[in-house]
């Protein structure tokens, strides 16, 4: 598996997202088939976990992604785009007036690697914050934080609280070392509008 993307393809992909928004709106743009033929990176064609993220003037707007390697980062930014912007059930779907206002973000996820740990001291020092985005599990319940989430919840105690009541979990779950924890790496791009 090749690890980076060169800045050219995020550009590419980051073109690619805001295309396949347009084209659901009725604005297809030529664009859209002459960026498929100029796929020839190869970790374009890559299965890769893979998330895109609608920012507002700065707001979350919408943000869909995948954590395994199902697709391919070309088709997982295709599909995560248009999911994002309309299929959200946090937000109303994202009207076209919106769109001009809305920056787009993308990140490509590493596999996940589970995180071993002894007790609740032991993983919360086993936590990088700015590096790590984190997937939690137990039973039925799941619920991941891309590494970008630190920026907000820069305390790991805090940011698992805040990840266990996202999977439906008690907020103090992670205090239990019942906990199944696994950690990835993103590499992003944002188109800064």
């Amino acid at each position: 598996m090749t690890d980076k993307l060169s800045k050219k393809d995020g550009r590419l992909l980051l073109k690619l997202a805001r295309e396949n928004i347009l084209k659901e709106f009725g604005k297809e743009n030529e664009d859209l088939i002459d960026l498929k033929n100029k796929v020839s990176s190869l970790v374009l064609k890559e299965k890769r976990g893979a998330f895109v993220t609608l920012h507002k003037k700065g707001d979350l707007r919408g943000c869909i992604g995948t954590i395994d390697p199902v697709k391919t980062v070309w088709e997982s930014i295709t599909d995560n785009a248009k999911h994002a912007a309309f299929n959200d059930s946090r937000f109303s779907p994202l009207s076209y007036e919106e769109l001009k206002d809305t920056s787009i973000e993308i990140s490509i996820l590493t596999r996940p690697q589970k995180l071993d740990y002894t007790d609740t001291k032991d993983l919360l020092a086993r936590l990088q914050p700015d590096i790590d985005g984190v997937l939690i599990k137990k039973q039925y319940h799941s619920a991941t934080f891309l590494p970008q989430v630190w920026k907000q919840l820069r305390d790991p105690a805090t940011f698992l609280t805040h990840l266990c009541m996202k999977a439906g979990l008690s907020s103090n779950e992670w205090k239990s070392g019942n906990l199944d924890v696994f950690v990835y790496q993103v590499q992003s791009f944002e188109d800064g509008r």
